[in-house]
């Protein structure tokens, strides 16, 4: 075919010069690269979308998802430009060494590219069907593509160096102390991708606190060697993901798993305060509906306690008597478990902490019904509101400085 045209270019009249035949055999090499890229991705491409507007079949949705043809479509255009270069193109000239090697490294990049794609629909479409944690495959996953691409680079570089691939890697070997410092966030990023997913520790959208990393919110992204965090404040922590590992984290994500976010807060209340209740509070107090049928339990119990002993009553210190804190307790944990929003199948406690110099510390323990942030504050305060605005009722004081 070449001297067909040299022999044409003779009949018109031109010289076939060294410097003409290869800016034209260029030309053509250049412009069947054109128009092969124009039928691929103008004509094909838009047809196989149009197939798949249509009938949504898993063949067009793999070319279509992670642009699995257009980069099998820019190999195939590599490989043409090769060929044609062996056709056209004198083994002896500079131009064909060069458009070797350039459709060489041009078919690797692409080929490795779509071998990226092929393996990222190929996992997607596993863990659709098989339901697998996405981050033990996203491990898998790049871990695989990390492999490939050392050894397409390898290649690329033994394609420029002109030598061959098992010669480079002998050399790479003398520089294997050197590689394992490079890597060494892979490689621990690797096997602590493997503990993470083996042990079920963390997943993507899981909340997690990690001081250590200012981290503090949702997780966004698993990768091989970096965690993301999105955290409550809208900012994005990275974090090495072997420190999940060899460092600790609190999840969060057996929290919202329960159904429930725990409270766990104090009243400070002001020691002065605590007092033994008289008639008159008890008969005051009666009157609260959640309060009535533990003040008659409670006196009933205490007047049997103290007729059996025979106390003289007359004496404060003598026998059993209802005090103004003992009764705010009792009241605290029958309204905890009337309150609509408290999950009533966990623990749900009030309970008196160690006095400290602010007071008696009295703690609400207990679980709200729901784990959404914003309800889960508003559920809190109002419990707190009412704990504060009743404390007078029973005679108490809250502890304020000063």
């Amino acid at each position: 075919m070449k001297k067909y045209l040299i022999e044409f270019l003779k009949d018109i009249g031109i010289e076939p010069t060294f410097i003409t035949v290869s800016f034209i055999f260029i030309g053509i090499i250049v412009l069947t690269a054109i128009v092969v890229h124009i039928i691929l991705h103008k004509i094909i491409l838009k047809s196989i979308k149009k197939v798949d507007r249509k009938r949504h079949n898993f063949i067009t949705q793999s070319l279509l998802e992670y642009n699995l043809f257009q980069r099998l479509a820019l190999v195939f255009q590599g490989l043409v430009v090769y060929w044609q270069t062996s056709i056209w193109v004198d083994k002896q000239s500079v131009f064909y060494e060069i458009f070797q090697i350039f459709s060489l490294i041009w078919i690797s990049i692409f080929g490795l590219l779509s071998f990226y794609s092929i393996v990222d629909k190929s996992f997607k479409t596993l863990h659709n069907k098989t339901k697998t944690p996405f981050f033990a495959m996203q491990s898998v996953i790049q871990s695989i593509k990390l492999i490939f691409g050392i050894i397409c680079f390898i290649y690329v570089i033994s394609i420029v160096m002109d030598k061959s691939p098992v010669a480079i890697l002998s050399g790479l070997g003398a520089m294997s102390a050197v590689l394992m410092l490079v890597f060494k966030d892979t490689i621990l990023g690797f096997s602590a991708g493997l503990q993470l997913s083996t042990n079920k520790m963390v997943q993507v959208g899981d909340w997690i606190e990690m001081p250590k990393y200012g981290a503090d919110g949702d997780i966004i992204d698993i990768g091989l060697n970096v965690v993301k965090v999105r955290n409550f404040d809208k900012t994005i922590t990275t974090i090495p993901t072997y420190a999940l590992v060899s460092d600790s984290f609190k999840n969060w994500q057996g929290m919202r798993e329960s159904g429930g976010r725990r409270i766990k807060r104090a009243v400070l209340i002001d020691i002065n305060s605590i007092s033994f209740l008289s008639d008159e509070d008890i008969k005051r107090l009666e009157k609260a509906n959640l309060l009535m049928p533990y003040l008659h339990t409670k006196q009933s119990e205490i007047k049997n306690y103290n007729e059996s002993h025979n106390f003289d009553l007359s004496v404060a210190m003598n026998g059993r008597r209802l005090t103004n804190i003992g009764t705010l307790r009792a009241y605290l944990v029958t309204y905890l478990k009337n309150h609509p929003n408290i999950n009533k199948d966990m623990t749900i406690m009030v309970r008196q902490l160690a006095p400290n110099e602010y007071g008696i510390p009295l703690e609400i323990y207990c679980f709200t019904a729901t784990t959404v942030w914003i309800d889960y504050e508003n559920i809190q305060s109002d419990i707190f509101d009412h704990i504060y605005s009743i404390l007078k009722e029973f005679g108490i004081k809250p502890y304020q400085y000063g």
